[in-house]
């Protein structure tokens, strides 16, 4: 049977604090590194009264962070699941700390980690460079050779319904970093995050250059390293689907004339 050990310098350190009695308190659990440190990963706890804070992950991180350590690192914006900015992976699946329940929890404790997968910057904010250059590849934006309207580009109520469950993604990266393809091959791979951006375009009756965003897909690693596992869809804090966007990419490629 093969071993596999982890270097030393990233054996994840725990904190020793006595078991939670309270039922009015959360325990929550933080990976915490920092690169100026020198030291190991390490899980910090801390212990949140219910009362004292709102009713979402965000609202107790903002506590930690402005009243207990304020050294905690993570990224926030919008707080309305709009930017996408404050991805992360609590109690073991990826979500927007500023759209997630803390009734959605059984249980008084919280163990939030960054996305899975990803080369941690600090604390829980990861490095996104490679997801947003994945993202730059796919060319986001209307391609069309015609003239310029004089207003706009009109589509009907069909086509327009096409777009919907794809224009609604916020790049979270939730859904990338919670499948496994893109963990053993994110090189190459584009994972459902952007391939589902790609099919946007693609679906798009304003744009008129379909055939060559598909050329540009039609590859081993880029799009059919997806085998359909459907982490995608249990995680995505927007409820869309790339896995259909992707099979959408797939039928395209095969009745393409």
């Amino acid at each position: 049977m093969v071993e596999f050990t982890l270097p030393k310098n990233s054996v994840v350190k725990r904190s020793s604090r006595p078991p939670l009695k309270e039922k009015d308190f959360y325990r929550v659990e933080i990976y915490r590194w920092s690169p100026d440190s020198g030291e190991n990963p390490r899980i910090d706890m801390f212990d949140i009264a219910r009362n004292e804070c709102g009713s979402m992950v965000l609202d107790v991180l903002l506590k930690i962070k402005n009243e207990l350590d304020s050294s905690l690192t993570f990224r926030r914006s919008c707080r309305e699941g709009v930017c996408g900015s404050c991805a992360m992976n609590v109690n073991g699946k990826n979500t927007l700390a500023c759209t997630k329940s803390l009734d959605s929890f059984d249980g008084h404790t919280l163990k939030i980690y960054p996305l899975p997968h990803m080369a941690v910057v600090k604390d829980l904010v990861v490095d996104m460079t490679h997801f947003y250059e994945q993202y730059a590849s796919i060319k986001p934006w209307l391609e069309n050779k015609t003239a310029v309207p004089e207003r706009e580009r009109l589509q009907n109520e069909n086509e327009r319904a096409a777009l919907d469950g794809l224009y609604d993604c916020v790049m979270c990266a939730c859904c990338s970093t919670s499948c496994p393809s893109y963990w053993w091959n994110s090189e190459r791979y584009l994972g459902p995050a952007v391939l589902l951006q790609a099919y946007r375009w693609i679906a798009d009756s304003r744009d008129d250059n379909s055939a060559e965003r598909l050329n540009t897909l039609d590859d081993a690693f880029k799009l059919y390293r997806c085998h359909t596992i459907m982490n995608c869809v249990d995680t995505c804090p927007k409820g869309l689907n790339p896995a259909k966007a992707i099979a959408e990419i797939k039928k395209s490629l095969l009745f393409k004339t």
